[in-house]
């Protein structure tokens, strides 16, 4: 990589080419919309979310060159700038506000209304971009050469591929349009079921099963190999040695939280009354002991934001390439921000609740723009940054309002925020890099984010309600591992009814985990999650595993076969993400008599399933099917390789 100082970006400054256009706006706005929910699905399934930027490029280089026949590298760097907002948005919401829904559910109160939801998250959102802003020529310019941020960089070569657009929307679309249909077949009209799953009879309390969903896959393909494998190693440990031993020792006591005795209980029920309390455990001492790690980073990123500030004057400059947002527009973003988060009833934390996301968020999001930039959003420890304002803000607020209801929802309230705006702030920041390269112009983007987080936040709320209503947080379906453990954060501050004794044992877990140099937060969440999502993920990293071992002419190829790769998966993640939120509407709405929207899952209408009277030949039919959705990923991935023989044969 050039260093700053010799660096010339793909477009030149005094280029004049669309950029901010009414296709980029509403093309950018959808993607956010789609993928916001997509993640929100996600995230509330598996505890984890995937980077919409490369998909979202790739999905308008196919749109805008051959749909509308245009070619602007700048208008489709416009899209994936706006678009990419919606992950970052459903992130920072689902990873704390369901926790809110379940307390509402068991307190008899109201849910936070779609106002509520979307005031926070948009005004984490703003704050986020605008802390963002006066950060971008330290990091982003005068690092350049020295800060890779990486998803950035990827998806400028993206962009700048060019001739190669068509290929890779075709690769993203072949693998939604496939998700899709299979989500529809599975879950939709229940032809096969979608999660297999065995109890391990003579081995009592253990239990063995597969989830067999594309978005799955394509997560663990997307994660790669060591993060995919050390998910399913904690969860075997959950699954075929702790709850083993809970089982053998545990007998005919009923231990709480459960309220039956232990030799009653199945796998699924010991893993839902013990297990999510020690991967809780487990999950948020990863989540400090990575933000430990990142101290000295921390300390660095605050120092050089601080003296970035001095030098990022705002000011317009002549070369296109260097106009910013102006620093009044800018600060008074935050000052609009702060006030509406201390004075707006829909935003429950008060004038206290307002200082601590005014001194955490700027902290956070210079933190984030900064680890970003050196090892990628995907390793981002947003959970850990959020875990750390929770516990001081449960603390303020339990010391000057006591531990009552309202104290926990403002706790939660200000962790949303700070999730937000961490994980906006590190978004930004590999938007501004994509842009950087390619020579985009700093200021639209950095409007264009907003509109972003704008669209993306008035459809959070709705997505979550849907989701609430359909299948519930907390339960099989929707398991919000994160945000279950910011629950139990607070809970275990404000009162002392935690089983504390297992959350320890996944402490301690944890620990000896990081002592072994093992990937600590991905065994932390397989430790949290059923095996049989861990065990789907665990195939997709496989899959790509055997790519990169596989003997290639050359090591661009093999790149290009992974890039493929991760395109199918992304459109895969898509895919299922769209159909499981239609399928929730089905779920929500009347049909009649029928309140759960039977009428679209003809498997529980009528018989329509042979294998409904034979759930043996069903469960492996639900193999055969994900047997043959894996082979597809395959295929997808290896199409570089076959272009790349026949081109030399010709």
């Amino acid at each position: 990589m050039e260093k700053q100082n010799d660096f010339k970006p793909f477009i030149a400054a005094d280029a004049v080419l669309p950029e901010f256009t009414a296709t980029s706006v509403i093309l950018g706005i959808i993607l956010a919309v789609v993928f916001g929910g997509a993640n929100a699905y996600l995230g509330l399934r598996v505890g984890m979310t995937i980077s919409a930027s490369i998909p979202a490029a790739v999905i308008s280089m196919g749109i805008i060159r051959f749909v509308l026949k245009k070619d602007s590298i700048l208008e489709n760097n416009m899209v994936q700038t706006i678009g990419s907002a919606g992950e970052s948005v459903a992130a920072g919401a689902i990873f704390t506000m369901p926790a809110i829904f379940i307390w509402m559910n068991d307190w008899g109160g109201q849910a936070p209304s779609l106002v509520g939801i979307a005031l926070i998250a948009l005004c984490g959102g703003i704050l986020g971009v605008a802390f963002m802003v006066p950060l971008r020529r330290s990091l982003i310019v005068e690092e350049h050469g020295v800060i890779p941020y990486p998803e950035g960089t990827a998806c400028a070569e993206v962009l700048m591929a060019g001739e190669k657009g068509g290929s890779q929307a075709s690769t993203v679309f072949a693998g939604l349009g496939i998700a899709a249909a299979f989500k529809f077949i599975a879950d939709g009209i229940k032809l096969f079921p979608s999660e297999v799953q065995y109890e391990i009879t003579p081995y009592k309390g253990a239990g063995i099963g597969i989830s067999v969903l594309p978005s799955l896959a394509g997560v663990g393909f997307i994660c790669g190999k060591k993060v995919s494998v050390s998910m399913f190693a904690g969860s075997l440990l959950s699954w075929v040695v702790l709850m083993p031993m809970i089982s053998l020792f545990g007998g005919d006591t009923v231990l709480y939280p459960a309220t039956k005795p232990i030799s009653t209980m199945t796998s699924n029920v010991i893993w839902s009354n013990y297990i999510r309390y020690i991967g809780a455990g487990a999950i948020a001492t990863a989540g400090i002991i990575s933000l430990i790690k990142s101290l000295p980073l921390i300390v660095k990123a605050f120092g050089q934001a601080m003296k970035g500030m001095k030098t990022a004057g705002g000011s317009v400059s002549i070369l296109r390439t260097e106009q910013e947002m102006s620093p009044k527009v800018y600060i008074s973003l935050i000052i609009v921000s702060i006030l509406a988060i201390w004075l707006l009833p829909a935003i429950p934390v008060g004038l206290v609740g307002a200082l601590i996301i005014v001194v955490f968020g700027f902290f956070f999001a210079t933190v984030s723009s900064r680890i970003v930039g050196l090892i990628g959003s995907s390793n981002n420890p947003v959970s850990g940054m959020t875990i750390a304002t929770l516990i001081i803000a449960s603390l303020i607020l339990k010391a000057t309002s006591g531990s009552s209801h309202a104290s926990m929802v403002g706790a939660m309230c200000i962790g949303a925020v700070i999730c937000v705006v961490a994980a906006i702030a590190g978004d930004m920041s590999q938007d501004l890099k994509t842009g950087y390269i390619v020579g985009a112009t700093p200021k639209k983007q950095q409007y264009g984010e907003i509109i972003g987080v704008v669209a993306s936040a008035f459809a959070i709320g709705g997505t979550l309600y849907l989701l609430n209503a359909a299948w519930g947080f907390g339960s099989a379906e929707l398991p919000a591992p994160q945000a279950m453990i910011m629950k139990m954060v607070v809970e275990g501050i404000m009162s002392n009814q935690l089983p504390w004794n297992m959350i320890i044992i996944g402490a301690i877990i944890a620990i000896l985990v990081e002592v072994l140099g093992l990937p600590l937060m991905s065994f932390a969440v397989g430790m949290y999650l059923p095996i049989d999502t861990t065990s789907a993920i665990c195939v997709g990293g496989l899959i790509r595993a055997y790519i990169e071992k596989k003997k290639l002419s050359s090591e661009n190829l093999r790149k290009e076969a992974i890039s493929h790769g991760i395109l199918y998966s992304s459109g895969l993640i898509a895919g299922e993400g769209i159909i499981g939120i239609l399928l929730a509407v089905f779920a929500v709405i009347n049909v009649g008599t029928d309140a759960s929207g039977k009428a679209i899952s003809i498997g529980d209408k009528i018989t329509f399933s042979p294998f409904a009277q034979m759930p043996g030949v069903g469960k492996i039919v639900s193999l055969v099917a994900f047997a043959a959705l894996s082979y597809s990923l395959i295929k997808f991935m290896k199409r570089p390789i076959k272009e790349n023989k026949k081109n030399q044969s010709a």
